[in-house]
């Protein structure tokens, strides 16, 4: 009697420990694939987070029992293997409902991904070269994902969550004179009867017909979040895609301001129509910004439309100076313009463009006009070697979209109202 007792008791025991803990017994597919969550960061997107179905209900996990293996590939393009394949790092797990919401019980388990500036597997796009031009484009991106202790497997997307681009419409498409730009808008939510308008517009390489590349391979997402929307009252945000890239001159090459670009017409008829097609647009609260080539953009329709805009927001200014003549600068002196650059940029050399520009807004008078002018652009969440760490230089947007910009050309706080201000708390103040 006293040996079933014992293995009556050792049964319980083995039954009540694989009801409390998800064991290879209780980790099973259910015949679906897993779902991507995709996070934008200042060095450009990364999956951090993987949700894997379960069959049976489970309330605990654990990180130590998954492997994770990634293979990113581009149909025509010659990958290193170091950036082709390897193993993701799986720093926490947990029980999570189907878009990766915590849970006390459930069907599914959140893998959290360790991301980094360089952690290169971790990216779903890559900037690849095609026709003597580069574009950040997305790539195919595939998870092999195993749990060790019972040999079960998934591995075939079944979903992708993009939380920041996800309160965007993509499907905008604007022509002009033969030139079809795609946008990416995003509408407040909140009451009022008029919202400011935010535009943004990206860097050369983020060209193309898929509006979400502008959005998230810079983290210009950011314009829609809380903090920022909050600081505005709310804000309707756009974002227009250029077919190739904003300088494109006639010939096909880069113009740095000599000639005439091929899109600044429609893309200033495209806005126009928009706040046309909005009422609840405040036309006096109308904000442009850019970085490189939308710097470029950003400045070239501020000099053709002076009376348009409420104030300019720029970073890594690509406008060669040489090519902006005395009548140009006096022309826009009365607008507010923030420009934001790095010292190390060697692709828009600051010398050449912002500082001799930024100088002559001075000496016209222009009394609105701040510069932020970073020694290098570094790690400004501190999570990654913080000023330790430096991002290209060229990079100067990240202080931007982060809203971290707050010091004038001389290193003094920007002032409002006596205040030490943001650049995203300035713009929210100006008004046409």
């Amino acid at each position: 009697m006293k040996t079933y007792f014992n293995i009556y008791k050792a049964t319980l025991l083995v039954l009540i420990f694989f009801s409390l803990t998800p064991t290879a017994a209780q980790v099973t597919t259910s015949g679906k694939g897993y779902t991507l969550v995709v996070k934008g960061y200042d060095w450009g997107p990364a999956v951090n987070k993987v949700i894997l179905p379960n069959q049976r209900s489970i309330t605990e996990t654990n990180a130590s029992h998954f492997s994770v293996t990634v293979n990113r590939s581009a149909e025509g393009v010659a990958m290193e293997p170091e950036i082709s394949t390897g193993e993701r790092k799986v720093v926490y797990a947990y029980v999570s409902d189907s878009k990766g919401n915590r849970v006390t019980e459930g069907h599914h388990i959140t893998l959290v991904l360790f991301v980094g500036p360089d952690d290169v597997l971790g990216s779903p796009i890559k900037y690849i070269r095609t026709k003597n031009r580069g574009s950040n484009q997305w790539i195919d991106y595939r998870l092999i994902i195993n749990h060790k202790p019972s040999g079960k497997i998934w591995d075939n997307e079944q979903g992708r969550i993009m939380p920041e681009i996800d309160t965007f419409d993509l499907s905008g498409t604007y022509s002009h004179n033969d030139i079809t730009l795609s946008y990416a808008s995003f509408t407040p939510q909140n009451d009022s009867d008029k919202w400011p308008l935010i535009i943004w517009l990206h860097g050369g390489g983020e060209g193309g017909t898929d509006p979400s590349i502008p959005l998230i391979a810079n983290k210009a997402v950011n314009y829609a979040s809380e903090e920022i929307q909050a600081l505005f009252g709310g804000a309707f945000v756009l974002a227009p895609q250029s077919p190739t890239f904003w300088m494109q001159s006639a010939s096909g090459e880069y113009t740095r301001g000599k000639e005439d670009d091929i899109y600044n017409e429609a893309l200033m008829a495209f806005i126009k129509t928009y706040v046309a097609a909005h009422p609840e647009i405040d036309t006096d609260r109308i904000y442009i910004g850019g970085c490189s080539n939308g710097g470029y953009m950003g400045l070239k329709l501020l000099l053709q439309h002076p009376d348009y805009f409420a104030a300019g927001y720029i970073s890594a200014l690509a406008y060669q100076n040489q090519f902006i003549t005395d009548e140009q600068v006096r022309s826009i002196k009365d607008i507010p313009i923030w420009f934001v650059h790095s010292k190390d940029d060697q692709v828009t050399i600051p010398g050449e463009t912002v500082v001799p520009l930024y100088k002559r807004l001075k000496n016209t008078g222009a009394e609105n006009i701040h510069f932020s002018f970073y020694d290098h652009v570094i790690d400004i969440t501190g999570f990654f070697g913080g000023d330790d760490y430096r991002y290209n230089g060229h990079w100067s947007w990240i202080y931007s979209h982060a809203n971290h910009a707050d010091f004038d050309f001389d290193g003094n706080p920007v002032l409002m109202n006596g205040r030490p201000v943001t650049i995203m708390e300035w713009m929210a103040g100006q008004r046409r």
